[in-house]
């Protein structure tokens, strides 16, 4: 029954990967897979020889010859397990999509369209490529990157060069969102997962991460596109007289939490339903404050107060705003590669991967070390990075902060923006701006594999010569 559970999982997979192309979300090959792995794990849970125990990262002893009633505990004890941190993710998440959509409903961001003031096309690139690299790293790399292209719509009108804006900001998004413990789905996965800390995080991929980025724009800086000067649409919308205390509220309150957790011991998403929790205080009086103003001296002496806007309260404007579809996406993808693991398959795919000569016996091997991280990079941008990684945090148990888990951050992280549907920023610059496949594929993709391949190269020196 193994390869029943796998077949479906790979069925789902190729269902993800192609989900442009059959018009089907991908959340819903990824929630159907899930459902099905699971139910074929409980409904044939006594032929299965072998159980992996997530509380003692081994497999179960004798778990053949177990009665059925053990096993049931076994399945129901390690699904609640897989459950509870997914949700840690999922919670986690979700804190951040709503702290960010209460900042743009008080149009916080507002405030980069002034930052966006330059005359030549090179000039606007480095800007668009620092923010991007900078923001992901606090509101993560898929909001980073609604965010710029949102404002890039606002002020470019050219929509030919708007695509070569886009694709430089999922480049620098994902290099950004690489060395935070809050700017990537699958770095947060590591974070969360006990795998790696903050202070080490950033240490090792800092610099491969601004590397990555640099070598990127300074490659299509070269470029005619980006030759001469650009001409920007005025700037109409100036935001209101809280855009930039929320910003600076927000995005403070986000960057707090690895400081919280580092002081608390206490798992992230705690940390950022704390931060929500302060924003939304300040996001009800200052939402209340402005709507009392406009009743007091009525609509017609103050043009720019939207009375209606503030009937709703701006906590429950942002809760309909964030993007459930990807928090549902996330939890079939993890539990569905939770299911793959409960049953061995990936932690005696990792024994037969330690096995092979090429590799080395040893998990610490370098050969192994640099390797694996860099075909996982490769394949992120084929296929989804979250089971990638959700699939390696499950293959291997080396110790926390081990040089593995930092180059499989750095290259999972970047390694999707060789291909627009490999990572989360490109489909969703996709989706915005109608980004064809093919175009990016023949335009962006070398420069970011040149990014990537530079970057890593950077992490390798680092990791050998100056960290170690």
């Amino acid at each position: 029954m193994e390869l029943a559970v796998i077949i479906v999982f790979i069925l789902g997979y190729f269902l993800i990967t192609i989900e442009h192309n059959i018009k089907i979300d991908k959340l819903i090959p990824a929630l159907t897979a899930m459902a099905v792995c699971w139910a074929i794990v409980a409904l044939n849970l006594d032929s299965f020889k072998e159980w992996f125990d997530p509380y003692t990262h081994k497999l179960v002893d004798g778990f053949a010859n177990e009665a059925l009633t053990i096993k049931s505990k076994y399945l129901e004890k390690t699904l609640l397990y897989h459950l509870g941190k997914t949700a840690e993710i999922l919670v986690f998440l979700i804190g951040a999509m709503t702290i960010v959509e209460i900042i743009d409903y008080f149009n916080g961001f507002a405030v980069f369209q002034r930052i966006i003031n330059l005359k030549t096309k090179k000039g606007i690139l480095w800007v668009f490529s620092g923010l991007a690299f900078i923001l992901s790293a606090i509101i993560d790399n898929l909001t980073a990157t609604i965010v710029l292209i949102s404002i890039l719509q606002k002020v470019v009108s050219n929509r030919n060069l708007r695509l070569w804006y886009a694709g430089i900001i999922i480049i620098a998004a994902n290099a950004g969102g690489a060395w935070s413990p809050i700017g990537d789905v699958t770095t947060t996965m590591l974070w969360i997962g006990k795998k790696v800390t903050t202070p080490e995080l950033i240490s090792y991929l800092l610099i491969p991460s601004i590397v990555c980025m640099v070598v990127s724009s300074s490659i299509a800086s070269m470029l005619p596109v980006f030759k001469g000067n650009i001409k920007l649409n005025p700037i109409n919308d100036q935001g209101n007289k809280y855009s930039l205390r929320m910003l600076v509220l927000g995005l403070s309150a986000i960057i707090f939490v690895p400081i919280f957790k580092i002081i608390t011991h206490l798992p992230p998403y705690v940390g950022m339903m704390l931060a929500l929790g302060l924003v939304s205080v300040f996001a009800e009086i200052y939402s209340n404050r402005e709507f009392a103003l406009s009743k007091a001296i009525g609509p017609d002496m103050d043009a720019g107060i939207d009375e209606e806007k503030h009937h709703q309260s701006p906590v429950h404007k942002a809760l309909t705003k964030i993007e459930l579809p990807s928090i549902l996406f996330f939890l079939g993808i993890l539990m569905a590669v939770a299911a793959l693991e409960s049953i061995g398959i990936l932690y005696n795919f990792a024994d037969q991967l330690k096995a092979l000569p090429k590799l080395g016996t040893e998990l610490n091997a370098s050969s192994f070390s640099d390797i694996l991280p860099m075909f996982l990079g490769v394949a992120s941008a084929i296929i989804d990075n979250v089971p990638l990684v959700a699939a390696s945090i499950g293959m291997f148990t080396v110790e926390m902060n081990d040089q593995l888990w930092h180059f499989i951050a750095y290259t999972a992280g970047t390694g999707g923006s060789m291909i627009i549907i490999g990572s989360a920023a490109g489909v969703v610059a996709m989706g915005m701006e109608k980004i064809n496949f093919f175009w990016y594929l023949k335009k962006i993709s070398w420069i970011a594999f040149v990014g990537y391949i530079v970057g890593a190269g950077t992490f390798m020196i680092f990791r050998n010569f100056i960290i170690t």
